[in-house]
């Protein structure tokens, strides 16, 4: 059964989404928040309502991270658009209810995952479309070029945006890359190498650099061969080459592939596409917090995406 986006937030441990709000709070406030505190002087029990808006085009993702935040800084959110929506600027998309103190704490650091991921999502949805559309049967994915201590953020961002998530690390599948297999003498010394260690229940994927590494790699066990940095005429003459002799055995392109030169990269004989840049330099898709009462002094067509 095919799930939809918003049954990938079911996927998110919440102690980890509680740990990361507690993390990028902490960053963003690691003392004193003077500002915050000057605002809420006078009335800092009461409860005030914040609209999020979203400034830009693009597809809504990164809800479950944005809520968690707010949450943790003692704030609710409710939602009027769903997770996987595409929006069009300006939208309305949730209502955030707080102490005003409480809600200025959270703004930044909550706007600044929900519009990271809703980019790589964006990005991941439109490079998806471009390949569907080719009629090709594989699937796209992202790789572990990532933001540090933002990986699960960003993969859930591909997840939703429906590219596939690749490995999440190191240990849910043994990669054996260059320096791996030039450290231990060749390709099949390294698949010797890892089988021992990798046992009956993960996969293990060779980068080779050329048709003879990769017949290589399939004759001596391989799961998946990675074709790396190959043109596409190259890559698609040892896919097919691959295929004939190992139809098993999974064949990836990666390297040099862009969002203009992808459908080169696409044949019946290629099952996957990994692309790095789909997690590196997404343009962010551009959201608000906005005080409701705010607002209501001052039009919403004045300007409500005023940076923050």
């Amino acid at each position: 059964m095919m799930m939809t986006s918003d049954d990938f937030a079911f996927l998110l441990p919440r102690p980890r989404l509680q740990q990361l709000a507690r993390d990028w709070l902490a960053e963003d406030a690691p003392w004193l928040d003077i500002a915050g505190w000057a605002a809420a002087r006078g009335g800092r029990g009461a409860q005030e309502e914040f609209l999020l808006l979203c400034k830009s085009a693009g597809v809504l993702a990164g809800g479950p991270f944005f809520q968690a935040v707010c949450e943790e800084a003692g704030c609710s959110v409710a939602w009027e658009r769903a997770e996987g929506e595409w929006l069009e600027p300006v939208t309305q998309v949730a209502t955030v209810r707080g102490r005003l103190s409480d809600v200025l704490l959270a703004e930044r650091p909550a706007l600044n995952a929900l519009s990271r991921v809703s980019g790589v999502a964006t990005r991941a949805r439109d490079v998806s479309q471009r390949a569907r559309v080719t009629g090709w049967s594989g699937q796209v994915t992202g790789t572990r070029k990532t933001t540090p201590g933002f990986r699960l953020a960003e993969k859930y961002g591909l997840l939703v945006g429906g590219a596939g998530t690749h490995r999440y690390g190191t240990s849910d599948l043994v990669m054996l890359k260059d320096n791996h297999v030039w450290a231990m003498g060749g390709v099949t010394e390294a698949l010797v190498g890892v089988r021992s260690l990798a046992g009956c229940t993960l996969k293990v994927e060779v980068e080779c650099r050329s048709l003879e590494e990769a017949q290589e790699a399939a004759e001596a066990g391989a799961d998946i061969v990675m074709l790396d940095n190959l043109t596409p005429e190259s890559l698609h003459a040892a896919a097919l080459s691959v295929k004939s002799r190992f139809p098993g055995v999974l064949v990836e392109a990666s390297g040099g592939v862009s969002l203009s030169s992808l459908e080169q990269y696409l044949s019946p004989h290629v099952d996957i596409v990994s692309m790095g840049c789909l997690t590196q330099g997404p343009q962010s898709v551009d959201f608000s917090l906005k005080l409701a009462r705010g607002l209501r002094v001052r039009p919403l067509t004045s300007d409500p995406g005023a940076d923050l």
